[in-house]
């Protein structure tokens, strides 16, 4: 009489790094439960003698989730940073306009003080939505050196952009 692992196979066993992923990315946890859900049933209706790596295949399946809703939803206009400061407020906030400008400028600097690892992780993490370990894969470090560096960069930033915080 052989014990069943409680732990989930194939693509469920992705379930909650799929959803830290996009909970971290859309600031929405309930957001990124329907949207790790809507990515499992698409791939749990797929025949898995197709597909070659689950996680990946997960996690592209939640990228395309992603992008339908947003296209469902109308978008919303993306800037980048390099043009923050030239970009219009929609609200036409000559001061919120001047204040944002100011902010992408100091996050630059910001940033442009880091060593090059800790940019990078940053980029990779924050901006791209890689976890730690994949991170940790892609530079060659372990999973604690990326963390550190993660602190670190996050501690430099709160520092120098502590001034734009709300109150």
């Amino acid at each position: 009489m052989s014990l069943r692992s409680s732990r989930p196979s194939g693509f469920l066993a992705y379930y909650e790094e799929l959803l830290a992923v996009w909970t971290r990315k859309l600031g929405c946890r309930d957001a990124a439960r329907d949207l790790t859900h809507d990515a499992l049933v698409k791939c749990l209706e797929t025949d898995p003698a197709q597909v070659a790596q689950p996680r990946a295949y997960l996690h592209q399946a939640a990228r395309n989730a992603a992008v339908d809703q947003f296209r469902r939803d109308g978008g919303q206009e993306w800037v980048p940073l390099d043009t923050i400061a030239d970009h219009a407020s929609p609200l036409g906030d000559p001061m919120a306009q001047a204040r944002t400008g100011q902010l992408g400028q100091a996050l630059e600097a910001a940033l442009s003080e880091l060593p090059l690892k800790c940019r990078q992780v940053f980029v990779w993490q924050r901006l791209e939505g890689l976890t730690q370990a994949e991170i940790a894969e892609r530079m060659g470090l372990s999973k604690n050196m990326v963390e550190k560096y993660m602190i670190r960069t996050a501690l430099h930033l709160r520092e120098r952009l502590g001034a734009y915080a709300p109150n």
